[in-house]
């Protein structure tokens, strides 16, 4: 397996040279996770103005506006009017999966291309079938980290306490242990 960052910001798997697999994670999704950590590291504190969550997440501030009102639309931010306004989460961010986010702003969650396409390919070629099933087990282990880590998580993650990726490992080293 081999990942490319490409210059839009798209990580993605090269997969047996068909094009089809890649886990397209675009500049603006990056941009929107990364408003949304700054928006939870300051949860308590209200709603916080544009240029502040530009500054300090390293955002250009007018791309910026266009993903918060996106999150706004989708009601996982509310904005605030008037001198003390400013944009703040709606909900906790032990509420907010990243899967939220980056449906909103990129799309269907497809990181090994569609599983409706990987299932196609394990019912028609027997001679490749065991490495199709691979492919739509790690689509569906990466969907389901999307899923179950939360903003949250990330920020908790950058404290020293188990971040995501620690906390997907023992989840799969328990199962493996359990033989499930």
């Amino acid at each position: 397996m081999q990942f490319i960052y490409a210059e839009k910001t798209e990580i993605r798997h090269n997969q047996a040279g068909d094009g089809g697999g890649n886990l397209k994670i675009s500049q603006k999704g990056l941009y929107a996770l990364q408003a949304m950590m700054t928006l939870a590291r300051r949860h308590e504190q209200g709603a916080i103005k544009i240029r502040e969550i530009a500054a300090e997440s390293d955002l250009p501030e007018k791309f910026l506006e266009l993903i918060l009102l996106e999150l706004k639309n989708a009601r996982i931010v509310d904005s605030v009017r008037g001198a003390r306004g400013g944009y703040q989460l709606r909900r906790s961010p032990a509420e907010i999966p990243l899967s939220d986010v980056i449906r909103l702003v990129d799309g269907p969650l497809a990181p090994m291309g569609d599983a409706e396409q990987l299932r196609s390919l394990i019912a028609k070629d027997a001679d490749h079938r065991a490495l199709y099933e691979v492919f739509l087990a790690v689509r569906d282990a990466a969907a389901k980290i999307l899923e179950n880590t939360t903003i949250a998580d990330l920020i908790d993650g950058g404290k020293g306490k188990k971040g995501p990726a620690a906390k997907a490992a023992a989840v799969g080293a328990k199962k493996r242990a359990n033989g499930t």
